[in-house]
């Protein structure tokens, strides 16, 4: 914005300079042009007067030759010519003489106005002696176009200096109007990242600056603090409810675990169903807060390297996988670019997709992870040959998790689709040839290559879906 000011404003000004400046030197230079060739006409009539009275009334000279001499004082060059074109007088100095002159000549005896041409620097003008259509003869007179060439220089000079000065000026104002206007922009812009980074304290400096961008910054500033003040409220509500919601069902999990401990038949049964729904719930309270974590996260992203984190986390599930019967397995397509995410959230996508599928393949079933680039992204894939989801389920799996046949009702793949989406990454499902489901992030690509990964600490705990 600050360039396109700068800009704007030096081509403006540029433009109307050049529209005032240029018409301005070539009518000032016109201008002088005119005034110096009738001064240089009006010194030939001079001369020309002075040589009609020696030529048609036969007076003697010496008034001539006073104007000749008075000219060549001048700098000038003069020459008198008769009626018949033969030189009667003239100064030391040959320019007012020659073909040129000659010509002049003719063309005055003869009644015409001629053009005055230009002879080696200097300017010609001819003037007839005595009346316009019967001269007694004609005067021809020399003058440098020194000064001339000098005053229409200092004209363009000063207009060029004016124009310049004029562009400076445009420029220097241009620049510091496009700071103060660009500036409070550029720090507010930089406050609304850093709030939307998850800065929930960052405020805008209300300074220099238009009017209209300081109250801007001020109502950005309401802004922030209202929204620190939900942001703040809602976590004090969540902790709030997950003390109020853990506390009674650990006691009521005690209390069950005691009945249970000397129930017998039917009624160790029905406790154990009790247990088993405690847990659930449990689960389902845990799951939540998750969701609700996650939903007040905005996480700064990293280098993260997807081929060493998929390898870390089928190695770290195998044994589980192994106890329940399941095969789970790595594919790569080769050493995959590093993805932009935030510090261990691939780590906790896997661990839930993963989670998962454990708890849904059957015995004997497998659970393959793979990735590969994909045009701006990495896609990774986690697929399993359980028994896969209907289009319904689907339709609200990133709401609520769930193969309607399985167990319980977590929010595994909620927080998956949280964890992806806030990263500006998408998932999807996919049905796996041959009976399961298919689980595809894209992930992005992080700008920068880069060794590292950023992926080695955990900002959330591992929830399975259950």
């Amino acid at each position: 914005m600050k360039r396109r000011i700068t800009w704007t404003l030096l081509v403006l000004t540029s433009v109307l300079l050049l529209l005032a400046v240029v018409p301005l030197a070539v009518s000032l230079t016109a201008r002088e042009r005119v005034a110096y060739r009738d001064g240089q006409r009006a010194a030939t009539r001079v001369i020309a007067a002075a040589a009609e009275e020696h030529l048609s009334d036969d007076k003697p000279p010496t008034a001539m030759h006073q104007e000749l001499l008075a000219a060549a004082r001048a700098g000038d060059c003069a020459a008198v010519y008769d009626r018949s074109g033969r030189l009667v007088a003239g100064t030391p100095c040959a320019a007012a003489q020659g073909e040129e002159a000659a010509e002049l000549v003719k063309d005055v005896l003869a009644g015409h106005e001629p053009e005055p041409p230009e002879n080696e620097g200097r300017l010609l003008a001819a003037e007839p002696a005595g009346e316009v259509h019967r001269p007694a003869g004609a005067v021809v007179l020399a003058r440098s176009a020194g000064p001339l060439d000098a005053r229409v220089a200092a004209i363009w000079g000063w207009s060029a200096a004016i124009g310049a000065a004029g562009v400076a000026a445009s420029t220097l104002l241009s620049v510091r109007l496009a700071g103060w206007v660009g500036r409070p922009l550029s720090t507010l812009d930089a406050s609304a990242r850093r709030l939307g980074e998850g800065a929930l304290d960052e405020r805008a400096d209300i300074g220099p600056g238009p009017p209209e961008v300081r109250r801007l910054a001020a109502t950005f500033n309401t802004m922030a603090a209202r929204m620190e003040a939900l942001v703040h409220g809602h976590r004090a509500v969540i902790a709030d409810v997950s003390h109020q919601l853990r506390t009674p069902l650990t006691a009521l999990r005690l209390r069950l675990d005691v009945l249970a401990a000397g129930a017998e038949g039917e009624t160790a049964a029905e406790l154990g169903a009790a247990q088993e729904e405690i847990a659930r719930l449990s689960r389902l309270v845990d799951g939540l807060l998750a969701v609700a974590r996650a939903e007040q996260t905005t996480p700064r992203p990293t280098a993260v390297r997807v081929d060493e984190v998929v390898a870390e986390r089928v190695a770290a599930w195998s044994p589980v996988g192994e106890e329940r019967g399941v095969r789970l397995s790595a594919v790569s397509a080769g050493r995959a670019p590093a993805v932009a995410l935030g510090a261990g959230h691939l780590e906790q996508i896997l661990d839930n997709l993963i989670a998962n599928a454990v708890d849904a393949v059957p015995e004997g079933g497998s659970i393959t992870l793979d990735h590969e680039r994909a045009r701006n992204a990495v896609r990774v894939c986690v697929r399993d040959d359980g028994p896969g989801m209907t289009d319904e389920a689907k339709a609200v799996a990133f709401r609520r998790f769930g193969n309607p046949e399985a167990r319980g009702a977590g929010l595994g793949l909620a927080i998956v689709h949280r964890l992806v989406t806030v990263n500006g990454g998408t998932a999807r499902l996919e049905d796996t040839p041959g009976g399961g489901l298919t689980v595809v992030l894209d992930l992005p690509l992080w700008p920068q290559s880069g060794p590292g990964r950023g992926g080695a600490g955990r900002s959330l705990p591992v929830l399975k879906e259950t």
